[in-house]
């Protein structure tokens, strides 16, 4: 399959990395409007530079889009209709109109369109799965340090969409309430946020994410009915803490507590294969157009929701 990467930055350059490396890929090009980022993957890599995307459009099968958020649409779009298959960093795009449309046009072009939703494809949460009942909380922390890299938006759809996507997955429920609050500190966007969801089906989730912390962390607790479960995303190991069969001698219930850790594993490249593997048999991708739509609509709701609340304090 003959592939490409538009944008080949910091995160773009690895994409380019794992085309060329994986035997169903022939990696074409990469594409940089910056001339000396484009040459120096190009070179390493040893395939086409090219500066503009749509010198590619019609000459590629599939492509990932890891671009500047407020190009993803019109990059996505062009590529779709040219008839290629499409893997979108997240946010998949930088409003819910947009989306929409990006995943009617992949609908409509009967293209794949895949959503970089990485978290995915950690192992930590995919030991996780065969657990899941139904959870009654969940929560989540997502905290590091202050980059400027991914300040073009704040740092819901910069981080907290990773979990906010977890969470949507895990629970399986429509989100029938959103109550959030967040401030700037380093950027023009807000850097600290909390969002607490409740769910149709009575669960509810807290979700924070900062970037101007002084460790990273990266960690999902959940709560259901016959267990609590610990997730580490970033260290990989997952604690699971159940009722025991007995009582102790002062009779407090005993509890089982399993703890596994797994290997860091290629998330990326498990990504990456499983949207070539869509693309090249039909299948449905592991992390939809309309799955990433879903967690979009909830950060903005997010956004929108912190954004009156701070105009409303500025006001008074």
């Amino acid at each position: 399959m003959r592939t490409a990467v538009i944008g080949v930055g910091y995160l773009g350059r690895f994409h380019a990395q794992k085309y060329a490396a994986l035997p169903g890929s022939e990696l074409v090009a990469v594409v940089d409007p910056a001339e000396s980022t484009r040459a120096a993957v190009a070179a390493e890599l040893g395939v086409a530079a090219v500066a503009d995307y749509r010198q590619l459009l019609g000459r590629v099968d599939a492509v990932s889009v890891v671009t500047p958020t407020p190009q993803h649409f019109a990059i996505a779009s062009a590529f779709l209709e040219a008839g290629a298959h499409v893997l979108v960093e997240k946010p998949m795009t930088a409003t819910v109109a947009e989306g929409e449309r990006l995943v009617e046009t992949a609908r409509r072009t009967g293209r794949v369109l895949q959503v970089g939703h990485l978290e995915r494809f950690n192992a930590a949460v995919q030991a996780l799965q065969p657990i899941l009942t139904v959870p009654r909380f969940v929560e989540s922390a997502r905290l590091a340090p202050f980059k400027q890299r991914g300040t073009d938006v704040d740092v819901v759809l910069d981080l907290m969409i990773h979990d906010i996507d977890l969470i949507l997955s895990i629970v399986r429920s429509p989100v029938v309430s959103v109550d959030a609050i967040g401030t700037r500190v380093f950027s023009g966007e807000t850097d600290i946020a909390n969002a607490r969801l409740r769910f149709a089906n009575g669960c509810v989730a807290n979700a924070t994410a900062s970037r101007v912390s002084l460790k990273t962390e990266r960690k999902l607790r959940l709560f259901q009915d016959d267990a609590y479960a610990s997730v580490d995303l970033h260290q990989k190991v997952v604690t699971v803490i159940r009722k025991g069969a007995g009582v102790g001698a002062d009779g407090t219930p005993q509890v089982s507590i399993d703890e596994s850790s797994y290997e860091q594993g290629d998330a990326l490249k498990a990504e990456i294969e499983a949207f070539l593997h869509a693309a090249a048999t039909g299948g449905a991708p592991a992390v939809s157009g309309e799955d990433g739509l879903a967690a979009l609509r909830v950060a903005v709701s997010i956004t929108e929701q912190v954004t009156r609340a701070n105009d409303g304090f500025a006001a008074a």
